[in-house]
């Protein structure tokens, strides 16, 4: 399938999502995106990116205009209406980047009260590819178990913890190494970094 979601929930780390979407429209027909309401402040403060619009429509169009692409689709969190609440609107899967810890519970409990727990909630019930980024430190107990329990269902969780056998020069190649990872976890097939051999 060539389509995915991508959430961004509002954890530190807007940059990896941001950089995600830039790769998967290389290689994909359509990605769906939806962003909580307190990812768009920390997107403007991270990456200096402003997406938020007054409307779902005005966001979108700037979603497009940043991406420089119609393929990108976005919904408002509060959307339970959208395709991919439902089971029957088939992508190849879903990524959550960065995950915050709110999210990862409401996703590991059922508690579909937004687009994005709704979203993962339909991808884990017919058996697509979830992908979590969580982005907290120290993890507590709390977290560690619904990670657990979201694994052992199937979901690929996959911190954003960068490596240094690649030799990164800045920042961006920190960045790249760990969506190429995150890519990795859904099998898709990227070149953002040198591979150990």
């Amino acid at each position: 399938m060539k389509s995915f979601t991508v959430a961004i929930s509002g954890a530190s780390g807007s940059v990896y999502g941001i950089r995600l979407i830039e790769e998967l429209l290389k290689s994909v027909d359509s990605v769906y995106v939806c962003i909580s309401s307190q990812a768009f402040s920390i997107i403007k403060m991270e990456t200096g990116i402003h997406l938020a619009g007054k409307t779902a429509a005005e966001t979108e169009k700037k979603i497009q205009k940043h991406f420089s692409s119609k393929k990108v689709r976005y919904f408002s969190e509060s959307n339970l209406a959208a395709p991919i609440a439902s089971g029957s609107f088939r992508t190849g899967g879903m990524f959550v980047v960065p995950c915050s810890m709110k999210t990862l519970s409401g996703i590991a409990h059922g508690y579909a009260n937004t687009l994005i727990a709704r979203a993962a909630d339909v991808v884990l019930k017919e058996g697509r590819k979830l992908i979590l980024s969580p982005r907290e430190m120290p993890f507590n107990e709390i977290h560690l178990e619904n990670m657990l329990k979201l694994a052992r269902m199937g979901t690929r969780i996959a911190p954003p913890i960068p490596a240094f056998y690649q030799k990164p020069k800045d920042l961006n190649d920190m960045v790249d190494f760990v969506v190429g990872k995150i890519l990795d976890s859904a099998g898709i097939d990227h070149d953002l970094f040198t591979r150990w051999e």
